[in-house]
């Protein structure tokens, strides 16, 4: 008998990138269908943040049993929160165990982010993260960071505690290296301080498709210069790609991988396409290397496994994409003000969306107790 033939997305693993899905839901955990993308799709981890907390509370009912015992408590609408994400990341670091064990680590890795409205507090950031990792207690837990300036040293002094962590919500290549530095640092302190590098692991998040919306925004308001669409966000990948070899490479680099230390992966998020135009599956075909990792909505996992074509295309074409750097600068497109105004954006969505959170679980807490 044949055996059977390889999926899309099992083909791209086997090119060194990671599939993780963006996404989670009480009831895709408890119900079985994120096991499912595992057993199925080639899924080895899964990320939230508060925009995906809230579709996911706002329309399951699959939360209202523990949503009816907190208000029986007498939890705020703060506190309810908290218990119900704590417990959905704790069943999902469960379930995703298995992975995380066989690979040693690499993969199963399901994160939390912070509180959105601490992005700008370096010191409410770094407890918060703390807090996070106390209270859920799973090896394969990572805490999210935003890349914001002040996110830098909570980042760092994270790391130096010998916790992981997601940093997420980075845009220019000039953050991305301060964030690589920042983990870096914290693994030397980790190091010196007699701890085991071996246990942290962290990713950088790229937020890959908002790039292009911005940059073709901004080609829109100038008017002409079509060919530079859809370009700057593949782009700007493949330097992340090139600086991240360099950082994890050499003899500082080299000591502490000695020690125990893994290198600090890129991932790229956002990656559903934005702009109908593009193809649907543009933010995986161009960014598949080496020690990556692809965060991908559902959709985009379904488009990718019905006609999806992987081969390892982020070393190549850099002349090419850096000559999409140099024409949008030329026509008047100002790469640091835009990955400028994606980050200010970035951390204004995810609060906004966190408030909006709280106030549909409230209103929520208040109809049940009708009931």
């Amino acid at each position: 008998m044949p055996s059977n033939p390889l999926s899309p997305l099992q083909r791209l693993s086997a090119l060194g990138q990671s599939v993780w899905i963006d996404f989670l839901s009480r009831e895709s955990i408890r119900g079985g269908h994120l096991q499912g993308l595992v057993d199925n799709d080639a899924v080895v981890g899964a990320t939230s943040n508060p925009t995906i907390f809230q579709k996911a509370m706002t329309s399951d009912d699959a939360y209202d049993e523990q949503l009816h015992e907190l208000a029986a408590r007498g939890a705020d609408v703060g506190e309810t929160f908290w218990a119900l994400a704590e417990q959905d990341i704790e069943d999902a670091c469960d379930l995703f165990r298995p992975v995380w064990e066989q690979g040693e680590g690499r993969d199963g890795y399901v994160s939390i982010e912070v509180d959105p409205r601490l992005a700008y507090e370096t010191l409410d950031t770094f407890r918060e993260a703390m807090r996070l990792h106390e209270t859920i207690d799973r090896p394969n837990l990572l805490v999210k960071i935003p890349a914001t300036r002040p996110g830098l040293a909570a980042i760092e002094d994270v790391v130096a505690k010998g916790h992981s962590i997601n940093i997420t919500l980075i845009f220019s290549l000039r953050r991305y290296a301060e964030v690589a530095e920042s983990y870096v640092r914290g693994i030397e302190r980790l190091v010196a301080d007699g701890g085991d590098p071996s246990a942290v692991a962290s990713v950088a998040s790229f937020f890959v498709s908002r790039i292009d919306t911005e940059a073709d925004r901004r080609l829109d308001e100038i008017g002409g210069h079509d060919e530079l669409k859809g370009k700057l966000a593949v782009a700007n990948a493949k330097f992340a790609y090139m600086h991240y070899k360099e950082v994890f490479a050499g003899p500082r680099w080299e000591f502490l991988a000695a020690k125990g230390a893994t290198p600090q992966r890129v991932l790229w998020a956002s990656t559903s396409t934005k702009n109908p135009a593009y193809p649907d599956t543009l933010y995986v075909e161009e960014l598949i290397g080496t020690d990556t990792v692809n965060t991908m909505p559902e959709e985009t996992i379904r488009a990718y496994q019905d006609h999806g074509s992987p081969q390892a295309r982020l070393e190549s074409g850099l002349k090419e994409a850096r000559r999409v750097f140099d024409e949008l600068k030329r026509v008047g497109v100002d790469y640091d003000d835009v990955t400028d105004t994606l980050e200010r954006e970035g951390v204004e969505k995810f609060s906004n969306s966190f408030a909006e959170l709280l106030e549909a679980l409230g209103a929520k807490q208040e109809s049940l107790a009708l009931a």
